[in-house]
């Protein structure tokens, strides 16, 4: 496994990362054995950096990691954890809360959880609106000095979010969706963090399964929100897919799978991005990791830009409602 570093403060990490919401019920049911046990691979591959955060099944997903774990040495895992996320019973989402108190009240129930003594990236799941980033970011900056968090990170948030925070207290990452068909943090997210030495941990690079190559209109079944999502709808999704079999054809004649351009595609975009793999699957898991293996070389790279144009994606991200949330889409 190749590494990477996060940011120019961060940690060396590994160069593709475990995301771990999927175990948790995100896009339906889950099996329980079969997600300790792609955890279990990803370590013994080289894996390192975890990503997770305590809304994920209202805590089921840090319980899931904490039992993955036990046994294995605190130093051979980066644990990435998010925060700020409310919910109802009903699996509503309520907002987020970044207040200075919360957070630590948030990070005391995750190290519970986790059953550790430290989270190596600690970072907000959205901004707070009602919260200036400096006051979130400072109480984590408490933690790190008290040494519950050993890095800050941030998620979803804008440009001038991210200088700000950055100038309370060294960013380590920023955790956003990337890929293919979302390259919105190319016009001014990507360049400020590279600026500030962010680095980029992307989620979503496979487009929740979108450019997957193995995806048709049964998989949204009950409980799981993609089902919800814009670019999972009627015509939307025909053109999602369509762009999907365009990039069939490139990953065709490299003798790989769809699935492994698109990562190979986000990992080739810099030194300071790590792709995160949603997989909850073993044999998913060893798709993506032979992404790892894949050079992509210019005549490839501009091969797969005219198969999925910048762009070229239909609707949005996320539900209107969600899309509102994001500081990120901010203009």
């Amino acid at each position: 496994m190749n590494t990477r570093k996060l940011g120019r403060t961060g940690p060396g990490t590994s160069a593709l990362g475990l995301g771990c919401m999927g175990m948790s019920g995100a896009y339906g049911p889950s099996d329980r054995a079969e997600s300790v046990a792609t955890i279990h691979a990803a370590l013994d591959a080289g894996v390192t950096l975890l990503d997770t955060g305590d809304f994920y099944g209202m805590g089921h997903n840090e319980l899931l990691l904490a039992e993955a774990l036990k046994g294995r040495p605190r130093d051979s895992y980066q644990l990435s954890v998010k925060f700020g996320a409310l919910r109802g019973p009903d699996q509503s989402w309520l907002g987020f809360d970044g207040r200075p108190e919360a957070v630590k009240t948030f990070l005391a129930y995750s190290l519970n959880r986790l059953g550790v003594d430290h989270l190596d990236v600690y970072r907000p799941a959205r901004l707070d609106p009602n919260v200036p980033i400096e006051d979130t970011v400072g109480a984590i900056a408490d933690m790190v000095k008290a040494g519950y968090v050993r890095h800050i990170g941030l998620s979803e948030v804008g440009a001038d979010t991210l200088r700000r925070a950055a100038a309370v207290h060294p960013i380590a990452d920023l955790q956003i969706e990337y890929s293919l068909i979302s390259r919105g943090p190319e016009d001014k997210i990507l360049p400020a963090a590279r600026e500030l030495g962010v680095a980029i941990t992307a989620y979503g690079v496979l487009s929740r399964g979108l450019l997957s190559g193995n995806w048709d209109r049964s998989k949204t079944g009950e409980g799981d929100w993609r089902s919800h999502s814009p670019r999972f709808q009627g015509a939307n999704l025909d053109a999602n897919l369509a762009l999907a079999d365009a990039l069939k054809v490139v990953a065709d004649a490299k003798g790989a799978s769809v699935a492994q351009v698109a990562i190979a595609w986000v990992a080739a975009q810099g030194d300071d991005i790590v792709p995160v793999i949603g997989a909850r699957r073993r044999d998913r898991l060893a798709e993506a990791l032979g992404a790892g293996d894949l050079a992509l070389g210019p005549d490839d790279l501009a091969a797969i830009e005219r198969a999925v144009p910048k762009g070229a994606a239909a609707g949005d991200r996320y539900a209107t409602a969600q899309m509102a949330m994001l500081d990120s889409e901010k203009p």
